[in-house]
């Protein structure tokens, strides 16, 4: 027992990867989404070789570099991304890792969630996706988890918002 007569438990906190994936749907959403950009920068390669008529040879090289480029990113990225991006929930705290080139580790205790907030976009739907915000007072910004399935994002959003509700604190 400590001098103020309480006792100190003592935690072991295990720096980990959130135990939680995303829908594997996400990995089609984002070769999907990445799509467009590839086939702007095709056409204006293309509009540029028709449309100056020289040095035929250069453009076709610039072509063909960037369907290579197109098919690796579009190949690699959607899956280098799946196996980075992870979320967890638990009483305490919401964890989340995300990105693919930059990658970024956030942890927001449930005692500082504001709001949680879940919404899908023309796409996401198409894809049965959802993504859920996570709203604390840090200057970081918000917490998403992004590529959740429609269910598992409805059963987080229910499960924060009542676990932020049952948790002592101001939430600042």
């Amino acid at each position: 027992m400590s001098e103020t007569g309480c006792h100190r438990r003592s935690v072991e906190t295990t720096i980990r990867p959130p135990s939680n994936r995303v829908s594997p749907r996400a990995v089609r959403y984002w070769t999907v989404r990445a799509v467009p950009g590839w086939l702007v920068v095709t056409a204006v390669q293309v509009i540029w070789l028709v449309s100056s008529g020289q040095d035929v040879a250069a453009h076709v090289a610039g072509l063909v570099v960037t369907a290579l480029l197109a098919a690796a990113h579009l190949i690699v990225m959607p899956r280098w991304r799946f196996r980075v991006h992870r979320w967890e929930t638990t009483p305490e705290a919401v964890y989340t890792q995300s990105g693919w080139f930059k990658q970024e580790w956030r942890i927001a205790p449930v005692s500082r969630i504001q709001t949680v907030d879940s919404d899908r976009g023309p796409f996401e739907q198409i894809f049965g996706l959802s993504n859920v915000t996570v709203t604390t007072a840090s200057a970081a910004g918000p917490l998403k988890i992004s590529g959740l399935d429609k269910e598992t994002a409805q059963r987080v959003v229910s499960e924060l918002t009542a676990s932020a509700q049952a948790t002592a604190g101001d939430a600042t």
